[in-house]
């Protein structure tokens, strides 16, 4: 259930999964177009360790991407997920997401959906795409899925996700898209060839693994997502993807 989003968005189904989205009424948008910026964050029980860390990065997310030059040419859309995917907001303006709304938003749960999650976002970000690009909208999407485990509570498969991120770069609906999976702790139990492996297998632009969840290395994390996202929304118009940051 979305917790930061108002009367002027409006809710969307999306085809083989169990959870929807939202998105800002597209008559009250007011630019003519949007990097579609899409973070989708594990929140199962074993983030409790740093979940404050992770917060902060959200929260880092938002601060630099507000003081980027293409700010007004922005959304952003909040995903958790644990046994089940919530959506804390949908895809809105960066005008409209305030750093302290954010206070407490990570809520750590159970389980891991990892490819429920993930096929939900990369889904989103191509149908509110095609739902712009419709009314004459350029835009173009970065999505990140970030998670310290294993999937084991799904409905959909990793095949599943490969097809939604098919779909995405190939169906016209976005310019481009750049899709990241970032894996936290992936020095413990197998984890980091478990991602390598879900990165190939799905089709993922890049793979980031952090091998120690520290406080400075998550603090890291909030920075190189907003320079992704600001990357991409420059590359907006010019027929392609950005090109991959370091992190």
């Amino acid at each position: 259930m979305p917790i930061l989003n108002d009367n002027n968005m409006v809710a969307h189904k999306v085809g083989g999964s169990t959870y929807g989205f939202s998105a800002k009424r597209i008559e009250d948008l007011g630019a003519s177009e949007y990097t579609l910026g899409l973070i989708i964050v594990d929140v199962s029980g074993s983030v409790d360790p740093y979940q404050a860390d992770i917060e902060a990065a959200v929260k880092e997310v938002v601060r630099s991407c507000r003081r980027s030059p293409r700010a007004d040419n922005m959304m952003m859309r909040l995903v958790l997920f644990d046994d089940k995917v919530s959506e804390v907001h949908g895809y809105k303006p960066l005008s409209e997401c305030h750093e302290a709304d954010y206070d407490g938003c990570i809520q750590i749960g159970g389980m891991t959906a990892l490819y429920d999650a993930a096929y939900n976002g990369i889904k989103s970000a191509t149908a509110y795409g095609r739902a712009l690009t419709e009314q004459d909208f350029d835009v173009n999407a970065a999505v990140f899925v970030i998670t310290d485990g294993m999937d084991n509570h799904s409905t959909v498969t990793h095949s599943m996700v490969g097809d939604a991120l098919t779909e995405a770069v190939t169906s016209e609906s976005l310019e481009s898209i750049v899709s990241i999976l970032i894996g936290v702790n992936t020095d413990q139990g197998g984890l980091n060839q478990y991602l390598k492996d879900l990165k190939d297998a799905a089709g993922f632009t890049e793979y980031v693994a952090i091998g120690k969840a520290t406080v400075n290395q998550l603090a890291k994390l909030g920075g190189f997502v907003s320079r992704s996202i600001a990357s991409q929304s420059q590359a907006l118009g010019s027929g392609g993807a950005s090109r991959s940051l370091s992190f």
